[in-house]
């Protein structure tokens, strides 16, 4: 099951899921609000980013979240717990799939005894309820459903009617805070703090002025409270409306492609090119060569995995169409190994669609490549995630010519 939010809604898609009683993963990304239908049509690969998760099994809901694996959303569930610092001190999970480490880390969580088997669900569910909320308030965008065997093992399984109907209901109250309040990610600052304080109960203005701190999201100030963001919106939002309080921008918090940290400038940077198609291979190895890269390229994809563990690259580029072993196979592959669970990983192919997009997505691939492609598109985006590549020194430039203009002289 496949298709745009054109066709049908996110409200029917999970319908449909729940009524089939089926088991698998879907997958929603966003088309950019600046494109239009026109440009939708002709461009369908051009999203926003923005991505979401949802896991069942047998019509109902297991877990639901953004694909950018982030942990910021459940340290700030955590936060309620006294947990948050817990996360980096906790070994990476093994047993979650690539596409939910939030849900994997609850349960390392719980084999550690952090967090009890209550605390847990309870998070889950509340994670359910903030993904459906973003959902349901999307109406532009692409889907894809992909039987599966689920997400295991279970913590706990949510009915999708009963979620659907309460979740609408804030989305319809939510439009009423409308022009004054747009977005789960505006962060409250109070424009007048004397004003203020003569206006409300001293309690009131203890806690706006605690959270009212222009770098708290309403949704943060909803996990750290227990509230859902429908319920802080409305506290607010007489304040707002008298300009007491002011809304600040946040970035959304799920910036995929994000670029990750260059690598280790004192030694050159290393890429691996996965494809079938030898004028690809050798056009990448060229070109990366050139620019300072250490470039290897591999066109058997059963060789490849093995190789890819010798070699440790930093970044790798993978072809989608090869025989044997595809590259969303490999991508999901690597991802479960904790040596490549951050590796940049770009996946290429010559079809411009966004269902190929979206599997990509769905095994956690970093970026998109369309072929054929330039020179510039190449290096510009192997410069996003890891850098430029190691220039030779200008003085070794200069040895290099004086050799070569006293050899030209003895000729």
């Amino acid at each position: 099951m496949q298709g745009s939010l054109n066709e049908i809604d996110i409200r029917s898609i999970l319908q449909l899921i729940e009524l089939g009683q089926r088991t698998g993963e879907l997958m929603v990304e966003a088309y950019s609000s600046s494109q239009t239908t026109m440009e939708m049509e002709r461009h369908p690969i051009r999203l926003t980013g923005q991505c979401w998760l949802v896991f069942s099994w047998n019509g109902r809901i297991i877990y639901a979240g953004q694909s950018e694996g982030s942990l910021q959303r459940l340290r700030d569930y955590l936060r309620r717990y006294q947990a948050e610092t817990v996360l980096s001190e906790l070994e990476v999970p093994s047993i979650t799939s690539v596409n939910a480490p939030e849900y994997g880390y609850l349960w390392v969580l719980l084999e550690n005894q952090v967090i009890t088997p209550n605390i847990a669900r309870n998070i889950i569910h509340c994670m359910v309820q903030e993904t459906l909320f973003d959902l349901l308030s999307l109406h532009q965008g692409a889907f894809i459903f992909e039987m599966g065997s689920g997400l295991a093992p279970q913590l706990t399984t949510l009915e999708i009617s009963p979620l659907l109907a309460d979740i609408f209901k804030q989305v319809q109250e939510w439009k009423k805070f409308h022009p004054h309040i747009t977005s789960p990610n505006q962060c409250p600052l109070i424009t007048d703090r004397s004003k203020l304080q003569k206006t409300v109960r001293p309690k009131v203005f203890e806690s706006l002025n605690h959270w009212a701190d222009g770098q708290t999201s309403i949704r943060q100030i909803s996990r750290y409270l227990h509230r859902d963001i429908v319920t802080v919106a409305k506290a607010i939002y007489p304040f707002v409306q008298q300009g007491l309080v002011q809304l600040l921008a946040l970035h959304p918090e799920n910036i995929f492609n994000e670029p990750e940290t260059f690598t280790d400038r004192n030694r050159t940077p290393r890429i691996v090119c996965i494809d079938d198609d030898l004028v690809i291979r050798e056009s990448v190895e060229i070109i990366l060569r050139e620019q300072g890269y250490e470039a290897t390229a591999i066109g058997n994809p059963l060789k490849a995995l093995s190789l890819v563990f010798q070699l440790k690259p930093d970044l790798i580029l993978c072809d989608i169409a090869m025989p044997e072993l595809n590259g969303y196979e490999i991508c999901a592959m690597l991802r479960n190994s904790t040596a490549f669970r951050q590796t940049p990983i770009v996946m290429l192919t010559g079809i411009d669609g966004f269902i190929d997009r979206l599997k990509a997505r769905m095994v956690r691939a970093t970026n998109y490549l369309t072929k054929p492609f330039g020179d510039a598109e190449l290096l510009t985006l192997v410069e996003t995630y890891i850098g430029p590549g190691k220039t030779i020194d200008a003085s070794v430039n200069t040895d290099l010519e004086d050799e070569f203009m006293t050899e030209l002289e003895t000729l």
